[in-house]
């Protein structure tokens, strides 16, 4: 996929995007991580870092990091380290964030997506276990702050990705793509409101051929949308530094959707700073190749691999595969509506077309959507027995997404849909039609193709649209001769 410049310049983007595991309890103790209780009613002695308490790690959490590293293609590493993150920081009450730095529990593998209709593969450099962080609160406090430690030792897999995203687009596409897999595989809940998924995106400009420029690292989003236009105004913001002269300088910046704008937080720390060192408390951490073995056998189908299946089997077209498998929900859907009609084909067309236009006007998930898969495989099963032209198919779609019925049938004898496929009938509307147009006979009988598209039309407005378009066709070049 060739990168396309911004004013001249190459972007450069790379994700890490911090997953909070489905487990019911934290990392490292036993809290529950249930979201939206009192606050600090979540918070145990480990959590709290009280003197004399020990970290336990949480077994759930590790096989959910290797059932990701296993549907990525990576590497999951027999032996890895627990280190400590040291940092000062209000809601972080040890003083330093147990984390995984030289030696992560995944390493490598990669993620495929499409952009524009064309696919993109991107590589991961790694996906390590941490504990989050707890909450400041800075509302209501009467201009004082309060600390929320509930998430405090909640599990995260952060997922690196390498920089090798060159726009806005591609970068939405590839988070877009990861939320679906971690969700798809059980792993995390995907709920980007409460903080499920979040993406901190590190953006750089340069010119072509030219070394890496400097990174601004954009923290906490949990929007697609929010990431498209930090991401886009970042962008800008940087060109604009650069032809103005003026350098840019490392930094951690938040984006405030109220404004559309970035504004750097602080001065962005290097790894140095951390003084990452392996967590006394805690051994290596063992994962042996049965273990391995064990998970991968209780794994799903991949979205990949079920891509690869609906090519092979349905024969799609590459790029419908990749779209019938962008979630779950939306495989399942697929299936269900393929399975009830036969048109596999057919059934992606509208899927991608009416049915997710539908969607995203509306801001739902396809588990909302009012037309199910069984009733619109009956909807396209309609479209071919010729009971209904696509045209009508689409009038009696949008009767059923504002549920004014919920059966086909009925809906198309109700709105007189029904095609004309009567050829009596439809033999004395023709003869009418080519009485009345002499003119445009006359062309076609002296090879204007075009002609012969204006006698389909002046047919199809004599029966109101209602005649079948392919018997029209048929009958009309029988009686041209042609």
């Amino acid at each position: 996929m060739t990168a396309q410049l911004v004013r001249g310049y190459e972007v450069v983007i790379g994700l890490e995007n911090h997953v909070q595991l489905s487990t019911q309890s934290k990392i490292f103790s036993g809290s529950s991580t249930a979201f939206g209780a009192a606050p600090n009613t979540q918070a145990s002695a480990v959590d709290l870092a009280l003197p004399g308490t020990l970290p336990v790690l949480n077994r759930g959490a590790v096989e959910r990091a290797i059932r990701f590293g296993l549907a990525v293609g990576a590497k999951v590493a027999p032996l890895s380290i627990f280190a400590r993150k040291n940092y000062f920081y209000p809601d972080l009450p040890k003083g330093y964030q147990i984390s995984q730095y030289e030696i992560p529990v995944v390493q490598g593998g990669s993620v495929s997506f499409f952009v524009n209709g064309q696919k993109k593969t991107v590589n991961l450099t790694r996906a390590h276990l941490e504990e989050d962080a707890g909450k400041s609160l800075h509302e209501d406090f009467h201009g004082m702050s309060g600390i929320d430690l509930n998430r405090a030792g909640t599990p995260l897999l952060e997922i690196v990705s390498e920089p090798e995203l060159r726009s806005a687009a591609e970068a939405c596409e590839y988070a877009k793509t990861l939320h679906a897999l971690v969700m798809w595989l059980g792993i995390c809940d995907g709920n980007m409101q409460e903080g499920s998924f979040r993406c901190d995106v590190n953006v750089s400009v340069r010119k072509p051929g030219e070394p890496f420029g400097t990174r601004r690292e954009i923290k906490n989003l949990n929007s697609f949308k929010f990431l498209i236009q930090a991401v886009n105004f970042e962008v800008n913001w940087q060109i604009d530094r650069l032809e103005d002269g003026l350098s840019i300088q490392q930094a951690t910046v938040l984006f405030n959707p109220d404004t559309g704008e970035t504004r750097a937080m602080r001065s962005k720390e290097d790894a140095a700073d951390y003084r990452y060192f392996p967590d006394p408390d805690l051994p290596p951490l063992m994962i042996g190749a049965d273990w391995v073995e064990r998970v991968k056998a209780e794994l799903p189908e991949l979205p990949a691999v079920m891509a690869t299946r609906f090519v092979q089997q349905d024969g799609l077209p590459e790029y419908d595969a990749q779209m019938m498998t962008t979630s779950l929900a939306t495989a399942r859907y697929y299936e269900a509506a393929r399975s009830a009609c036969g048109q596999a084909k057919l059934v992606a067309n509208w899927m991608m077309g009416e049915v997710s236009r539908r969607l995203n006007a509306e801001e739902k998930d396809i588990e909302q959507a009012p037309v199910g898969p069984v009733l619109l495989a009956a909807l396209i099963q309609r479209i071919q027995d010729g009971t209904i032209s696509n045209n009508a198919a689409r009038q009696v779609f949008d009767a059923l997404w504002a549920g004014e019925g919920a059966d086909v049938d009925a809906l198309i004898e109700a709105k007189g849909l029904r095609q004309m496929s009567d050829t009596g009938e439809l033999e004395r509307i023709l003869d009418e039609v080519l009485a009345a147009n002499a003119k445009s006979v006359e062309e076609f009988r002296a090879g204007k193709d075009k002609a012969f598209n204006a006698l389909v039309g002046q047919a199809m407005k004599a029966t109101k649209g209602k005649a079948n378009p392919g018997l029209v066709n048929e009958m009309l070049r029988k009686k041209l001769g042609g």
